[in-house]
């Protein structure tokens, strides 16, 4: 299956963010740097998950409500919000989450597959989850997530 192939070997690091009262984890390895929240610049007709796009010294990159793109309703970006910007493909793009977390190290049976909802979209954006001492945390499939806004966008 390819879920498989996209979870993190042990010892890998894992970045671990809140949207509302959920915990979700990144690849470190996506991650190129975290930023606090400032506003975007609105790009007009952008999907309402678009919020709009940010100049990162010089790169204009698309910023994303993560939470609204995975269907868990529109941010409401706060001073204590942040941006993370993530390599996804050739492309770098700001994701707006409520908080980063913590960090994680993936160990030996950590991250067991998703139940099966019956919802091909949520087993395709979710690739595996994990329970932590603050409850479960799972794994973003970013790739799975945000090609189509790309191609949409071109």
């Amino acid at each position: 299956m390819e879920t498989a192939s996209r979870i993190p070997k042990p010892g890998a690091e894992l970045i671990s963010v809140r949207i509302g009262e959920q915990a979700y984890a990144i690849d470190i390895m996506a991650v190129r740097e975290i930023r606090g929240w400032t506003a975007a610049t609105p790009l007009p007709h952008a999907p309402p998950h678009v919020l709009g796009m940010m100049n990162l010294r010089g790169a204009i990159l698309p910023v994303i409500d993560l939470g609204a793109r995975l269907g868990l309703g529109m941010a409401n970006p706060s001073a204590s919000s942040v941006v993370v910007v993530a390599q996804i493909g050739e492309a770098q793009m700001g994701l707006v989450v409520d908080a980063v977390s913590d960090i994680l190290t993936v160990t030996e049976g950590l991250i067991q597959p998703p139940p099966e909802v019956g919802s091909p979209e949520s087993t395709s954006y979710v690739t595996g989850v994990m329970t932590t001492d603050t409850g479960i945390v799972s794994l973003l499939a970013l790739d799975a997530i945000l090609p189509p806004d790309i191609q949409v966008a071109a």
